[in-house]
């Protein structure tokens, strides 16, 4: 008899149960990221293993909505990593000015923030009135948080420094409103954002953009789930269309479709397709 790893097979068990009673489908997830999560839940709920939460998942609906909070990966902020911000705004927004009309898709957008970012960047470069943003989760509960564009105060602070090293060119208080506990995005910046329920491992291409950013998501995926993100984000891309990474994200040389752009901040561009006439 083989020898089983029984820790592994109750994973599989408790992800074919969320698969089987919520089509969400996390099989193809980093093991190590999932582990973590399921752990850090069997230590709050003191369990002593994965199948007494497999058994909760399948009787209490509502313990299934919290473990699929616990797998949502909702780590965010405005203008993260502000030189790759600055390199769309210098290297990709000229390409984008000689557009009619521009369509960006920001999935696994989370809370919102770097959707916030795209739409100040747009409105500062004066493309937001050409400019749809689609902005993309599989998590209900951070799009609705989304859509309110109302941020803690206490993080400002932060977003303004990296606001103004990813080449911002005005006040960025400007862009707000606050009280003594929030910022309150101007509503006019969120006048041509769409936001919608999408799930990357299941749902198909839903229009064409040109430029997708998927930033610090795929680092969750395993390989083979990784090559089908790609593929997706390939068939949505229009021609010479750009593709933005995470810092510790890259595309591998057999995804031949894709070349880089900016190598240091992951910007890609998809590749020009050349035909050869058959004679």
């Amino acid at each position: 008899m083989p020898r089983i790893n029984k820790e592994e097979l109750e994973l599989e068990l408790l992800l074919l149960a969320i698969f089987r009673l919520s089509g969400y489908d996390f099989r193809q997830y980093m093991k190590s990221s999932i582990m973590r999560r399921v752990q850090n839940r069997l230590n709050q709920e003191r369990l002593s293993n994965i199948a007494s939460l497999t058994e909760r998942v399948i009787h209490d609906e509502a313990y299934l909505n919290k473990i699929l909070g616990d797998f949502s990966i909702n780590v965010t902020e405005m203008f993260r990593d502000p030189s790759f911000f600055n390199a769309l705004r210098k290297e990709v927004v000229p390409y984008l000015k000689e557009l009619p009309e521009i369509r960006i898709w920001h999935a696994g957008c989370s809370t919102g923030e770097e959707v916030f970012s795209m739409a100040i960047l747009l409105e500062e470069e004066g493309l937001r009135d050409r400019a749809k943003i689609y902005a993309t989760d599989m998590n209900e509960k951070v799009l609705s948080k989304a859509e309110q564009g109302i941020i803690p105060l206490q993080k400002m602070q932060t977003y303004t420094k990296n606001y103004m090293l990813a080449g911002g060119k005005q006040s960025f208080s400007e862009y707000y409103t606050a009280d003594c506990e929030y910022a309150y995005l101007n509503p006019n910046l969120l006048e041509k954002v769409v936001f919608a329920q999408h799930n990357l491992v299941t749902d198909r291409s839903f229009n064409e953009f040109h430029v997708i950013i998927c930033r610090n998501v795929l680092i969750y995926f395993n390989v083979k789930l990784q090559s089908h993100v790609l593929d997706l984000f390939n068939e949505s891309l229009s021609a010479n269309g750009f593709l933005g990474l995470g810092s510790k994200e890259s595309i591998r040389t057999e995804a031949n479709f894709f070349e880089d752009f900016n190598m240091k901040e992951k910007i890609f561009q998809k590749k020009e397709l050349k035909y050869v006439a058959i004679r």
